[in-house]
């Protein structure tokens, strides 16, 4: 195990995966892709999510509502996916959910469900996986606000995208971040700085498959195995080692996730990064 890597969030649910998930596997495997956290858009697919862990052990999973599905929120819904994650031991967090003001514009409804999902992240003990889609300040504010009414909730701002500015916001509130393929994007100057200034305890990568696939592969179906050129890019703006960079993100992960994945004892510390 020279380079174990985890994809902190993917979607192989996804119909365009379904005619080679076998070969999909292979790939993530040779690529040292060592465990995935299956992120949820909606409760009614969990159980097609639980069908990919029963095949795959090394698969852990979330559970929840995606903000741009605000509009199918119930009041029962809250006791569904409470009692989703309490059934199943593979469930690591709650969501993804959030905010997304790009492509929606209920914005109550959208900060309603979302606080429906930090409370239950808050009951349960789990972290939350948080979409956040043109709306930093705002997603900032209501979490200062959440903390001082309840217990702070763990989690991640996945697929980020942000700005330095904006990225110390949520880690002033105690979130990881998780860097995507955005990462190698050419004009992604701002998220490219984000990336060197996370703490080296705080950083994550992911896919976010099948969508955002990185360079060299940008335009094509993303998957797992390509969270190795995600790493591969946050390790080279950061000055360090692939396989540093590697164990830290996974250890951070397991840590976040409370992931079953053994790993390496022993790996020297990240430099610091430079800030001038």
């Amino acid at each position: 195990m020279d380079i174990p890597l985890i994809d902190t969030h993917v979607h192989l649910n996804f119909d365009q995966f379904q005619p080679d998930l076998a070969a999909i596997r292979q790939r993530w495997q040779a690529a040292g892709v060592v465990h995935l956290v299956h992120s949820c858009v909606e409760p009614g697919e969990f159980p097609t999510l639980q069908a990919l862990a029963d095949r795959w052990p090394e698969l852990s999973l979330a559970v929840g509502l995606h903000p741009l599905d605000a509009d199918r929120w119930h009041p029962a819904m809250a006791t569904e996916i409470t009692q989703l994650a309490q059934g199943d031991r593979r469930v690591v967090a709650i969501g993804e959910t959030g905010l997304d003001f790009y492509k929606a514009d209920n914005r109550e409804q959208q900060y309603q469900v979302f606080t429906a999902q930090l409370q239950i992240a808050q009951a349960l003990g789990l972290p939350v996986i948080i979409h956040c889609r043109d709306a930093a300040a705002e997603m900032a504010e209501h979490l200062r606000r959440h903390w001082q009414a309840a217990e702070p909730v763990r989690g991640v701002m996945h697929c980020w995208s942000g700005t330095p500015a904006e990225t110390e916001w949520f880690l002033e509130l105690g979130f990881y971040i998780s860097f995507s393929g955005v990462v190698t994007f050419k004009n992604a100057a701002a998220v490219q700085a984000a990336a060197q200034m996370v703490p080296s305890d705080r950083l994550l990568v992911e896919t976010d498959c099948p969508f955002l696939a990185p360079v060299p592969y940008r335009g094509k179906r993303n998957e797992p195995a390509f969270v190795r050129e995600v790493a591969l890019k946050v390790a080279e703006l950061r000055g360090i080692d692939l396989a540093d960079l590697a164990l830290q993100t996974s250890r951070n992960a397991c840590h976040l996730f409370n992931l079953p994945v053994e790993l390496p004892a022993a790996a020297p510390p990240l430099p610091a990064i430079a800030t001038s």
